[in-house]
């Protein structure tokens, strides 16, 4: 019990120090690299964690990735409309986890 109250702690601390060394390091001024790789890098991220998720579908035998495209539309329209990451993920899992339960 103490070890993983330990192992929970440190990680905790690893985190939070990652988190505020940039803020601490580079106060107000923030090299352009680094203010570049902040614009472009959560999108990237998203679009190569959508990629490998749908790496392993296969759209020639039943049912086709419908569960998959179907989830990815609805996270698109949830996010367009609401402008909620947290809302279409949380929806867009529990429609996908709904949908391989019924249709497969």
């Amino acid at each position: 019990m103490i070890k993983s109250i330990l192992i929970i702690a440190t990680m905790s601390i690893v985190t939070m120090f990652t988190r505020l060394f940039p803020s601490l390091v580079f106060k107000k001024n923030v090299p352009p690299v680094l203010s570049y790789l902040g614009n472009v890098l959560p999108a990237s991220i998203v679009a190569m964690l959508t990629v490998y998720c749908l790496k392993d579908i296969d759209i020639t035998t039943s049912p086709f990735g419908a569960p998959e495209f179907i989830s990815i539309i609805c996270v698109m329209i949830i996010q367009i409309w609401k402008r909620n990451s947290l809302m279409s993920i949380l929806f867009g899992t529990i429609i996908y986890m709904v949908l391989i339960r019924t249709i497969t």
